[in-house]
């Protein structure tokens, strides 16, 4: 009569690998740099893999006090950056064995109902975009570990903060549109009270200033296409020289750009530049394709949680704000003749 199989144990795994049972204990649980060798570990996971062991997470969360989620809180759902910031936020919780829960906080409906009797009890800790503060505390997510996103360092609520270097991704439009002759500025600039936009428009204007004979206007606008269009085409249509470059806070800003000059006959670039940031697949789909600012949302979220995963862990999370990239595209040319 054959016997019924077991489910290997953590001990198993140990003697398969020649190890003590700590030091299985230390690998599976992502702990053991510092502690074992990395031929160590790799001989841990080898022996776990060849003998189909999975550990007793419940047990071990029980032991631990934790339930190995964290909430992500994002302004919308929808955002193609922000599907990537969940992408690589989820990517790095799953290789240390945590679940990441989304929270929306959908632009002019208030966030979403909390979906935690307690978020305190529920969660182990909070990734967070400045630019949804009010729903962080709503669900009084901002008492739990939070790392925040796109959010000042010196007026963070968080124990750390993970930022793009938008401030540098400015200044390389700026540059890019100088070089090329612009002098005539209009900014449509994101209407959202958030510092990652505030960081846009000082920078631009920082930056337009040390060039003498620039101009700067500020149109504010929703980010939609339909609000940009109605906000591009009010502002060139006030009197005055014409700008001949459009800076967009946003691609869907630039979108609704293009819609404004075509339907006041005016062509990009020909007429106007415009420049958007994000880098959006929207982008490549405008004709000309917008020149634009790459921001690696996917490598934004596995930053984010690899900072909330070492304030977890007690440890202090690497600086430093990640590079960005402008894309030159057809957008943008010198100025044509007034």
């Amino acid at each position: 009569m054959a016997r019924a199989s077991t489910r290997p144990t953590s001990r198993d795994v140990a003697r398969a690998a020649g190890v003590s049972q700590a030091a299985v204990s230390l690998v599976l649980g992502d702990k053991w740099r510092g502690r074992v060798s990395e031929t160590t570990a790799r001989r841990v996971r080898e022996a776990a893999h060849d003998l189909g062991y999975r550990p007793n997470l419940a047990a071990r969360n029980l032991r631990l006090g934790r339930t190995r989620t964290v909430l992500l809180v994002v302004p919308a759902l929808t955002t193609e950056f922000f599907a990537g910031v969940y992408t690589g936020a989820a990517r790095v919780a799953a290789e240390h064995g945590f679940g990441v829960v989304l929270y929306p906080s959908p632009e002019g409906v208030g966030p979403a109902r909390n979906p935690f009797a307690s978020a305190q009890a529920a969660l182990d800790g909070v990734l967070a975009s400045s630019m949804a503060a009010d729903a962080l505390t709503a669900i009084r997510g901002d008492q739990l570990p939070l790392v925040m996103l796109d959010s000042d360092p010196a007026g963070s609520l968080g124990a750390a903060t993970v930022n793009l270097d938008i401030t540098d991704g400015v200044r390389q439009i700026a540059d890019h549109l100088l070089g090329l002759g612009h002098r005539r500025f209009l900014h449509l600039a994101a209407d959202i009270p958030s510092w990652t936009f505030e960081i846009r428009a000082r920078e631009l204007a920082t930056r337009l200033a040390t060039v003498p004979g620039t101009t700067l206007r500020t149109a504010p606008a929703p980010i939609s296409i339909d609000g940009a269009l109605t906000a591009a085409a009010t502002a060139l249509g006030t009197p005055g020289p014409r700008p001949t470059a459009i800076v967009c806070d946003d691609d869907k800003l630039a979108a609704g750009a293009y819609k404004a000059l075509r339907r006041l006959g005016l062509r990009v670039p020909d007429d106007i530049s415009v420049t958007g940031l994000d880098d959006l697949t929207l982008a490549t789909a405008l004709d000309p394709e917008l020149t634009t600012v790459r921001l690696d949302s996917e490598l934004f979220g596995e930053r984010g949680m690899q900072a909330l995963l070492a304030v977890l862990e007690g440890r202090t999370p690497d600086g430093g704000d990640i590079p960005v990239e402008l894309v030159v595209r057809a957008s943008t040319a010198p100025p044509g003749a007034p």
